[in-house]
């Protein structure tokens, strides 16, 4: 499936389907790993995170209690500015608490280490992330998620939360963007 945004298409690179599959497998890993804990605090990175965050805690077998962080460094733009903004900070607390961070897709590494520092100077009993998307071809600094839903190439990528200039987020496959 393609759609045409007269100065973009999109294509589809990895279906609805595939999607559901994957989160479903991911849960499963991340309940068995978090299986000691009383209650997990999930931290999604909006806002590109947040369709993926709603589908994953529903397959968590476990209680969670959901926070946000809100980060920017993309602005519009299809590059990262590397520059990291703190738009929304967490309601709760975090310390001495098991913590995932749930993240649509890393990229360079720059928010999710910005991200992490942040969060382990608050001194969780442990922190780990789950990203949707894992871009390691453009990995400037080290980051390591524990659970990676699919690795992609090199691409410019919108849907399922993702978007490009605030559009696309509705879609429900992840689809690649070509300009035309």
């Amino acid at each position: 499936m393609s759609i045409d945004h007269s100065s973009y298409v999109i294509d589809e690179l990895i279906s609805a389907k595939s999607i559901a599959a994957r989160v479903e497998s991911l849960a499963k890993d991340i309940s068995e790993f978090y299986s000691d804990t009383d209650k997990l605090v999930v931290v999604g990175l909006l806002r590109g995170s947040f369709v993926f965050i709603a589908d994953l805690v529903r397959e968590l077998q476990m209680p969670v209690e959901v926070d946000f962080l809100e980060v920017s460094s993309y602005g519009d733009a299809m590059e990262s500015s590397r520059e990291v903004r703190i738009m929304k900070d967490l309601r709760g607390e975090i310390e001495g608490r098991d913590v995932l961070v749930v993240e649509d897709i890393i990229d360079t590494g720059h928010t999710m280490t910005h991200v992490m520092t942040l969060l382990q100077g608050r001194g969780p009993k442990r922190l780990e992330i789950a990203t949707l998307l894992d871009k390691p071809s453009r990995r400037e600094v080290e980051v390591k998620a524990r659970w990676v839903g699919f690795e992609i190439p090199d691409e410019f990528v919108v849907g399922y939360g993702i978007d490009y200039a605030q559009r696309n987020r509705n879609l429900p496959y992840i689809g690649k963007v070509r300009q035309l």
